[in-house]
């Protein structure tokens, strides 16, 4: 029983579950499964970010993370990632995350350094050097921007969404590359977009098609990272938006093996990261875990820092490798 001072805090610092409601956020919906899926996705995600927050300790919250439904649990990682996240980036805040991370957060470690983006969106920059001091992979870091995008695509829709806002001059990480930061929020975005647009392919490929073309591969990249491990969508939706990708599609495969990875580590392969994974990607999601390994390894390869050749980051150079891994397997005989 947590003591009347972290319930306190949970109280505090816990958004309602409200603010998972489709309606109160005003997106699209599609249908009641699709809103039904998309909800509970959002409210597993305050849950697990409720119990880092009035946790004595990273041992406590993984404890209970472990008890909820298997299917939605890497989202409650992502949300206690946040939490333990905004614990460390207050004042006399810890090291929460890094021990969070020795445990079974580990397994969901891309869900985490996620969760760590959402919790620079909720805190001062001034407090984001504490907040996000675990993020000490120097290829997975950027996933803490694509956590960032998401958050501000979520909570400020029509800016970051409809009016197609773009971060100038972003600030993290501050050894750059600066100009990659943008990329990876938009990953973020484009995987907002897939619940801003109810897990509806038409409509969130409507909504992608309104930005500027250069922002688009990345977008879609995050929706099809979305499709894959969310779900909410049906096989005809699915090819869908391979179909309303159109040049884009490697892109959305290469979101959807970053899916079916995340979900193969943690053990929380769903019948629909299958489906996903095969029609958006050509793979299981035991190959998509394959190839994301072996195509980590070969970008870390090509350079030995993080930055990669020409300012490129050993991040993006993994993504192509994906993309090419994938032609490989579609030109294989």
């Amino acid at each position: 029983m947590a003591s009347g001072w972290r319930a306190l805090r949970r109280r505090i610092l816990t958004p309602s579950m409200k603010e998972a409601n489709l309606s109160v956020r005003g997106f699209h919906v599609k249908d009641s499964a699709a809103r039904s899926m998309l909800e509970t996705i959002g409210e597993t995600f305050l849950t697990g970010y409720a119990y880092a927050v009035e946790a004595r300790h990273p041992e406590e919250a993984e404890e209970r993370l472990e008890q909820l439904p298997w299917q939605f649990r890497g989202f409650a990682y992502e949300g206690a990632g946040m939490g333990f996240a905004v614990r460390d980036g207050l004042p006399f805040g810890g090291h929460h995350v890094s021990r969070f991370l020795q445990g079974k957060a580990d397994d969901h470690v891309y869900m985490v350094y996620v969760g760590i983006g959402w919790a620079m969106a909720r805190l001062p920059r001034f407090r984001w050097a504490k907040a996000s001091a675990a993020a000490t992979d120097p290829v997975l870091r950027w996933l803490v921007l694509d956590g960032y995008g998401f958050h501000q695509a979520y909570f400020h829709t029509d800016r970051y969404v409809h009016r197609q806002y773009r971060e100038p001059d972003f600030p993290w990480p501050a050894d750059g590359p600066a100009r990659y930061a943008s990329r990876a929020i938009d990953q973020g975005i484009g995987r907002a977009i897939w619940f801003v647009g109810g897990a509806d392919p038409e409509m969130a490929a409507d909504l992608i098609d309104a930005f500027d073309e250069s922002r688009r591969a990345d977008l879609y990249s995050g929706a099809g990272l979305a499709a894959t491990y969310a779900g909410a969508a049906d096989e005809a939706e699915l090819r869908a938006l391979r179909r309303r990708a159109r040049n884009y599609s490697p892109q959305v495969a290469q979101g959807g093996v970053f899916a079916g990875a995340a979900r193969f580590r943690a053990g929380l392969v769903t019948p629909h990261t299958t489906l996903a994974a095969g029609l958006l990607c050509g793979v299981t999601p035991e190959q998509a875990s394959e190839l994301a390994d072996t195509s980590r390894a070969e970008a870390e390869a090509t350079s030995a820092e993080p930055s990669g050749p020409s300012g490129v980051p050993a991040y993006e150079l993994w993504r192509r490798r994906i993309v090419s891994g994938l032609s490989n397997l579609e030109t294989a005989p």
